[in-house]
């Protein structure tokens, strides 16, 4: 094409005296698969929904499609330009069928009937050409998330979408899942539509995208094309830092006395007897493959789930981990994979979050809550954690996913642990929160506490790390410890190819 399918150029939005987007470009090419990268609240979901007509800009900006000056004032605007949206939280009615949903809104109709008929065909064909492995009448209640995505890109299929913005696609997809939506967004791409990846993934921009633009600060930073996309410049360009300055060890390796030894633990299902010892100011990352018991073992030390044998000692004396509740009181803490589902109340203010678990042990007499002690605690949090919030009272739902986890670590830290075991903390967080997050294990062992991190993530897992124990098939299967961490190693023996050799 002689000129790009998508052009915005100067965008502006203000919201009061907060300045969201400053003047901001955005070029796409027919037929690329272009990421869109920066910290929360660098201004990308504010751009992306100017583009499909959630909020106005402000005025003396413009959006070109093919060429042509349009002007976008609601979602209809949006969708007629052939411009179509994914968002993080699918927007799918799970009563209803895929045929349904692909046609919410725009049902066919003979007359005054709807022509379910038709539907279903028109459904079958796009099904087909995804390769989908569901059939136009499955209700999508019954659907994986992947599968849902799928109902999504046919959704855009169906009314002949050129744009398609996809938002942290595979926050919620197995690997599996992933390289399959991979494959189909390449198929996309192909096919000559224009592709808006978002993601805090750079492992995935690397893979897919052709281009790749970074805002900061509500301000366009620049493109890279694949040929210089790499780490360094990615972050230089999201938060103005090296890549090196994110690893920081100010605490001392090699640990001190033991604090938690654990020995034949097991779940007498998934999970061989396990042992492993935690020391006070060390961190030890517990890496392996997706499915190898991390989680499971993690969720039995805490107290989260039942063992069927062994023993948990602190300080040398056994102690009884059989609710999370049990845990705490003895000061182990377990930071959750899923902190929507299983940490965080959404619905509660960050005030209400950060207190709930030292609720009875603040309160006078055990019964009358010190609101200004509350107040005083949930300051302190905002302002050591770096929280990004309007103010204590904002609800927790509201804010962004990397203050979301701040908000989780912070409730635990209330609670003084010795032991702190935190399951992929950095999931689904921007690169600014990741680095506030690893200064914050950093400070917890450099304060005496053990902590165990679980990651997926390599160069996370070996930036971090004292000591690295790498589970295998339910088993710990190897220890790496100071120059023996490195990523190789690591994958080594997760695959077993250490043990092949």
């Amino acid at each position: 094409m002689a000129e790009p399918l998508l052009s915005m150029s100067g965008i502006r939005k203000s919201f009061g005296p907060v300045k969201a987007l400053r003047g901001v470009d955005l070029t796409v090419w027919a037929g690329e698969i272009h990421a869109l990268m920066g910290e929360n609240g660098a201004g990308k979901s504010t751009l992306m929904k100017i583009l499909s007509g959630a909020i106005p800009a402000d005025p003396g900006g413009s959006i070109r499609i093919g060429g042509t000056a349009v002007s976008i004032t609601g979602p209809s605007d949006s969708r007629r330009m052939g411009i179509a949206v994914i968002y993080q939280e699918l927007a799918l009615a799970p009563n209803l069928t895929v045929a349904e949903n692909v046609a919410l809104g725009r049902e066919a109709r003979r007359g005054a009937i709807i022509d379910r008929a038709r539907m279903r065909g028109d459904c079958a064909a796009i099904l087909e050409r995804l390769g989908a492995g569901f059939t136009p009448e499955t209700k999508v209640g019954s659907l994986s998330i992947a599968e849902r995505q799928m109902v999504e890109i046919a959704r855009a299929l169906s009314v002949n979408a050129r744009i398609l913005v996809m938002d942290e696609p595979t926050t919620a997809l197995s690997s599996r899942e992933t390289d399959r939506l991979f494959a189909l967004i390449r198929q996309l791409r192909d096919e000559g539509m224009a592709i808006i990846y978002i993601s805090h993934r750079m492992a995935e921009v690397y893979e897919l995208a052709d281009r790749c633009s970074v805002l900061r600060d509500g301000s366009y930073v620049g493109t890279l094309p694949r040929s210089d996309l790499n780490a360094e410049a990615l972050v230089r360009m999201m938060v103005g830092r090296e890549l090196s300055d994110f690893y920081e060890k100010q605490h001392r390796s090699g640990g001190g006395a033991e604090v938690l030894r654990i020995s034949g633990l097991t779940d007498g299902r998934k999970l061989r007897p396990a042992d492993l010892a935690l020391r006070a100011g060390e961190v030890t990352a517990l890496a392996g493959l997706v499915g190898a018991g991390r989680t499971e073992l993690a969720r039995l030390i805490a107290g989260a789930d039942r063992a069927a044998a062994g023993e948990v000692r602190l300080d040398g004396r056994p102690v009884p981990l059989r609710t999370p509740a049990e845990a705490i009181r003895a000061g182990i803490v377990y930071l959750t994979e899923d902190r929507k589902g299983q940490g965080l109340f959404l619905d509660m203010s960050i005030e209400d979050n950060v207190n709930i678990n030292v609720l009875a042990a603040d309160a006078v007499g055990g019964t009358v809550r010190r609101k200004r002690r509350a107040r005083e605690r949930v300051a302190e949090a905002i302002r050591s954690l770096s929280i990004r919030a309007p103010s204590a009272a904002a609800t927790t739902g509201s804010l962004s996913g990397g203050n979301q986890q701040k908000v989780l670590l912070a409730r635990l830290l209330e609670t003084r642990p010795r032991v702190l075991i935190l399951d992929e903390p950095t999931r689904g967080v921007d690169i600014g929160a990741k680095s506030d997050i690893y200064k914050l294990i950093d400070r917890l062992a450099a304060a005496g506490a053990a902590v165990l991190v679980i990651s997926s993530e390599l160069p996370e897992v070996v930036g971090i790390a004292d000591r690295v124990l790498v589970m295998r098939e339910g088993e710990i299967a190897g220890e790496l410890t100071g120059a023996e961490i490195t990523q190789e190693a690591i994958v080594a023996i997760a695959t077993a190819a250490a043990s092949a050799v």
